[in-house]
């Protein structure tokens, strides 16, 4: 049976002066804000899509290598994955860079590499983002 996720952004204003918010429906963490400064320009404060963007595909990735590593009979201890999303003004989202370090007790390197390559190329938000370069550094603890 399909899930549907929703997530909703209230907007005012043109692009470069307004500003907005956005929500998740699950979420009770309220709303976060948004504007094209942060955008543009980065923020310590202030989301943009792009950091929404890298929660969804660090958080699809490590699912789908963790069940990669089950699947392979080496099932993960930890598996902890940054996602870097990067905005280009003019041209728009350039790659996604996903660093991945795991404990995978009884698992060579190689072969971590291989099933964190297959997971990399599995995992659904990858292959929703298939019109940009994913790179992909795999780490053992």
């Amino acid at each position: 049976m399909p899930v549907t996720s929703e997530a909703t952004t209230t907007w005012t204003g043109s692009l470069t002066e307004g500003s907005g918010t956005v929500s998740f429906a699950t979420s009770h963490l309220g709303t976060f804000p948004i504007d094209w400064k942060a955008r543009s320009e980065g923020s310590e404060t202030t989301t943009t899509p792009e950091e929404l963007i890298a929660a969804a595909h660090a958080s699809c990735f490590s699912m789908a290598l963790s069940h990669a590593l089950a699947e392979n009979g080496t099932p993960p201890e930890r598996v902890n994955t940054t996602a870097s999303v990067t905005f280009k003004p003019g041209t728009g989202i350039t790659g996604s860079h996903l660093n991945v370090n795991a404990s995978v007790p009884g698992l060579t390197p190689e072969a971590f590499q291989q099933i964190a390559d297959g997971a990399k190329t599995g995992c659904p938000v990858s292959q929703a983002l298939s019109g940009i370069e994913i790179t992909l550094e795999a780490t053992l603890a």
